[in-house]
């Protein structure tokens, strides 16, 4: 049985970090809830300062997404492989997602409403 996958637009402003960089922040970012696991935050592509990320040669493949292509973060201090995905050419239920990024928060990177 396929995981209901449920796509919101994500209230008020959200920033995303890594290393001391603000790499983006938006008020149109979607959040994505998929079963029991924890809600994904999308943020669109043109409110992500690209220049810090390099696209890497991770796939994986979602049955209820799609193929996911990854990049990593580059900053003065350290690179951080594959800490984002993305779904270029998502599945037709989760279309509300191409165009967006998804990045790993962990403990250099921070994903936070402001």
């Amino acid at each position: 049985m396929a995981k209901p996958i449920r796509i919101r637009k994500a209230d008020g402003t959200w920033c995303v970090r890594a290393g001391g960089a603000v790499l983006g922040e938006s008020r149109n970012v979607l959040e994505l809830s998929e079963g029991d696991m924890a809600p994904v935050l999308y943020f669109p592509r043109e409110d992500i300062a690209m220049q810090f990320l390099d696209r890497s040669d991770k796939t994986t493949h979602c049955p209820h997404k799609g193929d996911a292509h990854y990049y990593s973060i580059v900053n003065k201090s350290a690179t951080l492989c594959d800490a984002v995905w993305t779904y270029e050419t998502p599945l037709e239920d989760v279309s509300a997602i191409k165009d967006h990024l998804a990045f790993y928060a962990d403990d250099d990177i921070t994903v936070e409403q402001i």
